[in-house]
C-alpha cells in the first residue's frame, strides 16, 4: 500500500501514515488503505497489538483540503462518511490495543484519530489542533465524542472554537494522552509499550476495550452487569488460568493471547 507502510515487529502490527510531502494529510486512497490494515489486524490472530504513526516531520494535519475542495473529489459528506467515520469505528472495535505514537503535528482529522487509540505517547515537541474551526468547518473523527469525555465540556469547547494550539506537555496535563517522551526515544518507548501490550492476555485486553466503549453511554447499573458477564468470557479464557497459575507459583506468565 502506497500510503500506509505496514511492518509486523513480532506480535505488533506498526502502521506508518506516508504522504510526508503533504504531512501524511488523508486523502480517499490512505484512508482506504489504512481501513483495509486495521481489518487486516484484525482478523490475523498473530497480531495482539497495533502501533500507528506517520512518517517524516508530522504525524497527520488531517483532510487533504485540495481534495475536499476538488469538484471531482468525493466531497466532504463522503469523506466524512466513507473515510474517517469507519476508521475511528475500526480503532475502537478492534479488540486489540492501538497506539498511537505522535511524532509530529497531529491537526484536525489527525488530532481526533490519535484520541481514539487506546495508549498516546507523543514527542516532547508535538502539538495537538482542533484546526476545524480555523476553515470554518466542526470537529469530526470523533471529535465532539471523545474530546469533552477526556478533559471536560468546557476546555473542549474552548479548544474546538479558538483552534488553539496545544503542545503536549499541556495535552499531558489536560489527560489528553498517556506519556511525552523527547523526540528521539519516541519510536523506541512506543514499540516497547506495544510489545509489553502484545505479550499480555489479548482476549482481556480486548474484553476491557469493549467495556470502555461501552461505559460512554451506560449508566453504572448497566456498566455493572456488564463487567459480570464479559469477566465470566474473560475467565474462560487459556490467558486466565495461566495467569492464576503463574501467581500461585510466583513464576512470570506467558500469555498466548487465547
Amino acid at each position: 500500500m502506497e500510503h500506509i507502510k505496514t511492518e509486523t515487529i513480532g506480535q505488533v502490527l506498526k502502521l506508518t501514515l506516508n504522504r510526508p510531502d503533504k504531512f501524511n494529510s488523508f486523502n480517499r486512497e490512505m484512508a482506504l488503505q489504512l481501513q483495509h490494515a486495521l481489518d487486516a489486524a484484525a482478523a490475523d490472530k498473530n497480531i495482539r497489538a497495533v502501533l500507528l504513526t506517520g512518517e517524516g516531520k508530522a504525524f497527520c494535519a488531517g483532510q487533504d483540503l485540495s481534495e475536499a475542495m476538488d469538484p471531482l473529489g468525493p466531497g466532504i459528506e463522503r469523506i466524512v462518511q466513507e473515510h474517517y467515520n469507519p476508521i475511528i469505528l475500526k480503532i475502537r472495535e478492534l479488540e486489540k490495543p492501538v497506539i498511537c505514537a505522535v511524532n509530529g503535528v497531529a491537526a484536525g482529522a489527525g488530532a481526533n484519530i490519535a484520541l481514539a487509540c487506546d495508549v498516546v505517547v507523543a514527542g516532547a515537541s508535538v502539538s495537538f489542533i482542533q484546526a476545524f474551526s480555523k476553515i470554518g468547518l466542526i470537529p469530526d473523527s470523533g471529535g465532539t465524542f471523545f474530546l469533552p469525555r477526556i478533559i471536560g465540556f468546557g476546555r473542549a469547547s474552548a479548544l474546538m472554537m479558538l483552534g488553539d494550539k496545544v503542545p503536549a506537555a499541556d495535552a499531558l496535563q489536560m489527560g489528553m494522552i498517556y506519556k511525552v517522551v523527547e523526540d528521539v526515544d519516541l519510536a523506541e518507548a512506543a514499540l516497547a509499550i506495544a510489545n509489553t501490550l502484545a505479550s499480555m492476555p489479548t482476549k482481556g485486553l480486548g474484553l476491557t476495550k469493549r467495556l470502555l466503549n461501552r461505559s460512554l453511554s451506560s449508566s453504572l447499573g448497566e456498566q455493572l452487569e456488564a463487567e459480570g458477564i464479559e469477566q465470566v468470557v474473560a475467565a474462560r479464557t487459556s490467558d486466565y488460568n495461566e495467569g492464576v497459575k503463574a501467581f500461585l507459583q510466583k513464576r512470570k506468565p506467558e500469555f498466548k493471547g487465547e
